[in-house]
């Protein structure tokens, strides 16, 4: 029923008004002149409307005492039909007059309750609309924060920062399985807890995360007794008591899949509404995903720290063996030049042949040694350069020099194309000739006999450079010109499986002339190291049986500083 005050101190006016409104079932009229009762009524009972008589003495000061206490109240002036103080009624939401039938005040009434209802709803929306836009950028804000860390710690502290900004919690308790290697509950709190109040919420805790596995086994037991607390208090001078049990709550799990990362349960001390329980549950569904990156990266950077471990240890294993081995091989070796060179008495043609053959065994082994050596300095990065200007085709002509003999006990042939006046590179000399030998060695030992190799080398921009599709990835040339070097040969050839390994530590093609030829696998993976030392890359061609060609390209001296 629609509450009416009418304030006027005219009698016949007052009799007017309680005539017809007292008829009407639909208001619950009543009517008050003293200026003390007004305020002590309207106070403790508002009405919905209240008539005003403009005729009342000092209208102007019982109107703000009016407005004041009755903020929600519609307020109707009534005045005379021939004139109006615009002071008192531009305060009105409605006027009425002294000859206005019936019908028309409570017209006048009904369309002014009409309006301000409409108003009213209005603004409820618009709160309403406030609200979720707020509660919607919280949860963004969120995400934005989730979104841009892999600590497990700091995303369970943006959870829970989440929730009280879109929230606005009494109470979290978060039970987090990874911030810390034990599950730990964090309590924050806007007072201060009593450690009697603590042990409770630990033993509701540890009953909530229960209720999760009742059908399955549960990540861990967790005693409530032992069970890790950090409290996080807003207001330590005020202090919860055991009624909290008694405030709104919700509860969720913290998982993705089978992952678990704990729980959260929420009190407050209103009501929490149907989008409060929407936030919440979706707040801890979203930090489950990034908590499950988060527990990948670090397995990740486990792995990777186990996996370095084992290649230093492995990397040391080798230098100390290598160096172990290069001892006694020395003596052997010089034991083997003091037999063959006579001095311990004549050699027969039989023993002669013997110690040939054990002085080639200790050379290839010195070889072996001298490639684990020289990888392990590489891997270490202890391997020693001496950059100085160099002409690659004085490296070509002493590598040649050095094999020919070699390559012509098998009947290969090794010939030359070299460009004229190329331009020196800043290079190591003696470790090009290195990665040049390796890569005509491995010429002549996987070349059937009565073929030919054969070295060239030329000046090329990089925008010129072919590199097979295999090895884009790996090789990256910067803009400019480089010396290019091929090693082209007829032999066995690398199967197009095998290409995107041949500079693997310890790979050799599978076939039986490889077997035969025997070897480390590590002339390439050394010459690959060595090349990206002076800001050069190496790939190859090859097609089985028709052959290989191997490349590799250093910068000249122009662009060198570039790279």
């Amino acid at each position: 029923m629609i509450k009416i005050l009418f304030i006027s101190n005219r009698k016949n006016v007052i009799e007017k008004y309680n005539s017809f409104f007292n008829k009407k079932n639909t208001y619950e009229f009543f009517t008050l002149s003293d200026d003390s009762m007004i305020l002590d009524v309207i106070s403790g009972d508002t009405p919905d409307i209240i008539i005003v008589d403009s005729l009342i003495p000092d209208i102007k000061k019982l109107n703000k005492k009016i407005k004041s206490a009755c903020e929600n109240s519609i307020i109707i002036f009534l005045v005379s039909s021939n004139s109006a103080d615009k002071d008192i009624i531009k305060y009105a939401n409605a006027l009425i007059t002294d000859d206005m039938s019936e019908d028309l005040i409570i017209s006048t009434i009904n369309i002014t309750l009409r309006m301000k209802n409409s108003l009213d709803m209005l603004s409820n929306s618009n709160k309403d609309l406030a609200d979720s836009l707020y509660r919607l950028n919280a949860l963004y804000s969120t995400s934005s924060q989730f979104a841009g860390t892999l600590d497990k710690a700091k995303l369970i502290q943006y959870m829970i920062e989440g929730m009280d900004k879109a929230l606005s919690f009494s109470l979290t308790c978060t039970l987090s399985f990874c911030t810390e290697e034990k599950p730990v509950l964090i309590l924050n709190s806007l007072y201060e807890l009593s450690d009697e109040l603590v042990t409770a919420i630990k033993l509701r805790t540890v009953l909530n995360y229960n209720s999760l596995f009742k059908d399955k086994k549960a990540p861990l037991n967790i005693d409530a007794e032992n069970l890790k607390v950090i409290k996080q208090i807003k207001y330590p001078a005020s202090r919860f008591t055991f009624t909290l049990f008694q405030y709104d709550n919700m509860f969720a799990p913290i998982s993705l899949g089978d992952n678990f990362f704990g729980c959260v349960e929420i009190f407050k001390e209103t009501a929490f509404s149907p989008d409060d329980a929407t936030c919440f549950q979706t707040i801890a569904q979203q930090v489950a995903l990034p908590l499950k990156s988060a527990t990948l990266y670090q397995e990740i950077i486990e792995a990777n720290a186990k996996l370095a471990k084992l290649e230093r240890l492995k990397s040391e294993f080798i230098s100390i063996v290598s160096h172990e081995l290069r001892t006694p091989l020395t003596s052997i070796k010089n034991s083997l030049d003091i037999l063959m060179s006579g001095r311990c008495g004549e050699i027969t043609e039989s023993g002669d042949k013997f110690l040939s053959m054990a002085m080639r065994n200790v050379q290839r082994l010195s070889g072996i040694i001298n490639d684990l050596l020289d990888l392990s300095k590489i891997e270490a990065g202890k391997m020693d350069f001496n950059f100085a200007p160099t002409n690659i085709n004085t490296v070509i002509d002493y590598v040649k020099s050095a094999l020919s003999e070699v390559a012509k006990s098998k009947g290969l042939t090794i010939i030359t194309e070299e460009a004229e006046n190329i331009p020196d590179i800043k290079a190591d000399s003696q470790r090009l000739e290195q990665v040049l030998t390796n890569l005509v060695s491995n010429a002549i030992k996987f070349t059937p006999e009565n073929k030919t190799i054969t070295i060239s080398s030329k000046l090329v921009n990089s925008k010129d450079i072919h590199i097979n599709d295999y090895f884009k990835d790996s090789v990256k040339l910067v803009d400019g010109d480089y010396v290019l070097v091929c090693v082209k040969d007829e032999g066995i050839g690398i199967a197009e499986k095998d290409l995107v390994h041949a500079f693997d530590k310890f790979a050799q093609i599978e076939n039986s002339l490889s077997r035969k030829a025997g070897g480390t696998g590590l002339g390439l993976p050394i010459a690959k190291q060595l090349l990206e030392a002076h800001h050069g890359a190496i790939w190859c061609d090859s097609e089985l049986n028709k052959g290989s060609e191997f490349y590799f390209a250093i910068p000249t001296a122009k662009i060198e500083q570039l790279v």
